[in-house]
């Protein structure tokens, strides 16, 4: 509900509207709580699957490299937010349009860099930066391939990331991915410090409100980050030593690992532009009209869509992972009815203040990936749950329900077992292993071609009599 303490209405609803200053930096400040923590973790995340490490920085491998792409995920999500809210000529649709790093990317990543250290990064990031530019060419076109992407294909893709990433939070919370092996994964510490984060998420969300519930994963994670430190999971000497090697300052470094052009990783990078792209098309439109009571017009659609390109490929340049807007600001918008654009600005400089800081990413490295894995659940849940929501606007008919069950057989059925392409060219094998590329293209192509006339004909004969509800509705 609006806060007419802020402004008129009229005023809440105008993007060039600016609060007074001591209203409009807890709003901004509100915006980064929202997101700060999914914004961090596709970089901990993809450092982990490369083999740098987790928790306690003494005699770890890899430090530097984690916390600089810490860094990174923070500036770069605060300069792309800058081009949505300020912009900069077409680039940025000139609304309160939050950017961060994207987990819709992380399944394509991973297999690029599984165990492959620093030496994997010069392809990850000549991937992000040509996807970037890519992402950046469709906003000329936006408008015209959204046909080609309805609910059934944009709901099955955001369920496909979820589930892609649910064994992650799972293998964070019993230890991490380099435990599997040893004695303590799986151990009750370490499932309680990833419980804690969970329950204290859950009762925050639900029984409170305003800033504290918006923010429930990450006051949870602080709360976790506590008890791992009672519980001797994290030291205070590691805390000390994390905070003593960092910098106080540092310039990013243009092209720190190298530039390596890998076909993988642009076909990747470049597909799942296209999926980026419409989400922020949505994202854009929701916050019109959670804000604004209006639709978006096609020059914010368009600008959004350069905005998140560029700042993808910016991002790219320096050792940060794709940006996209951030649904959860979307809804933020929504909750407060302060529509200024200028508010998410004062949040996006503190988000590059924070990125030029290393000292904020040592910090933050030294979170056991326990502690981690317990916010990651609820995170990585609630990204299956609104794939599920988003196809719920879907008839199912027999066609698409066709569409969909050989799409997510065929995507995740090589996601759970990539020995089945072992055979295949090493790039091709990359990306059919990423369940998510194979099921998107799949979707999208039969719900080119496959006739209309489907759409009309009974469910039970591959539904086991278990019809579709019919035609649903996303919950407003």
């Amino acid at each position: 509900m609006a806060d007419s303490s802020i402004g008129t209405p009229e005023q809440l609803r105008d993007p060039n509207y600016t609060p007074a200053i001591h209203k409009a930096v807890p709003l901004g400040i509100q915006h980064v709580l929202a997101m700060f923590v999914s914004n961090v973790t596709p970089a901990i995340i993809i450092a982990g699957a490369a083999g740098f490490g987790f928790g306690s920085p003494a005699g770890a491998q890899g430090f530097p490299d984690m916390t600089y792409m810490i860094q990174m995920s923070m500036l770069f999500a605060g300069v792309a937010t800058l081009f949505q809210t300020i912009g900069l000529g077409p680039v940025g649709a000139r609304l309160p349009i939050v950017q961060g790093t994207s987990f819709a990317f992380i399944p394509i990543m991973i297999p690029l860099v599984a165990g492959k250290g620093v030496e994997a990064l010069p392809a990850l990031f000549g991937g992000v930066l040509i996807g970037g530019l890519f992402h950046a060419f469709l906003g000329t076109f936006i408008g015209k391939i959204r046909f080609a992407l309805p609910p059934l294909v944009t709901g099955l893709v955001v369920t496909m990331i979820g589930l892609a990433l649910v064994k992650v939070g799972i293998q964070y919370a019993a230890g991490g991915v380099p435990a599997i092996d040893k004695p303590e994964y799986g151990s009750l510490l370490n499932w309680s410090a990833a419980l804690v984060v969970i329950f204290v998420t859950l009762a925050l969300k639900f029984f409170t409100r305003g800033l504290i519930s918006v923010s429930a994963v990450a006051v949870g994670i602080v709360v976790g980050y506590l008890y791992a430190l009672m519980m001797g999971m994290v030291t205070i000497d590691g805390i000390t030593t994390s905070w003593g090697r960092a910098a106080l300052f540092e310039v990013p470094m243009p092209f720190k690992y190298g530039f390596e052009v890998s076909v993988a990783a642009i076909v990747g990078f470049c597909l799942m532009a296209f999926v980026s792209a419409v989400e922020t098309v949505g994202d854009v439109s929701g916050i019109t009209k959670g804000g604004a009571g209006r639709e978006a017009t096609d020059k914010e659609i368009q600008g959004a869509t350069f905005a998140d390109g560029f700042g993808t490929a910016i991002a790219g340049v320096f050792g940060g992972l794709p940006n996209t807007s951030f649904s959860q600001n979307v809804g933020l918008i929504a909750m407060t009815g302060v529509m200024s654009r200028h508010v998410v600005t004062i949040g996006a400089l503190f988000l590059i203040v924070c990125g030029l800081v290393p000292k904020v990413g040592a910090v933050i490295r030294t979170i056991p990936i326990e502690v981690l894995g317990g916010g990651v659940i609820v995170m990585f849940g609630m990204v299956v749950a609104a794939g599920i929501s988003m196809l719920s606007d879907v008839n199912w008919n027999r066609r698409n329900m066709v569409t969909f069950a050989i799409a997510l057989s065929v995507g995740l059925g090589l996601q759970l077992d990539p020995k089945a392409v072992q055979y295949l060219p090493d790039t091709l094998r990359i990306l059919m292993t990423s369940g998510l590329l194979p099921a998107a293209l799949i979707a999208i192509v039969l719900n080119l071609v496959l006739p209309e006339e489907l759409a009309d004909e009974a469910t039970e004969e591959v539904s086991g009599g278990m019809s579709g509800r019919g035609e649903g509705s996303l919950p407003r």
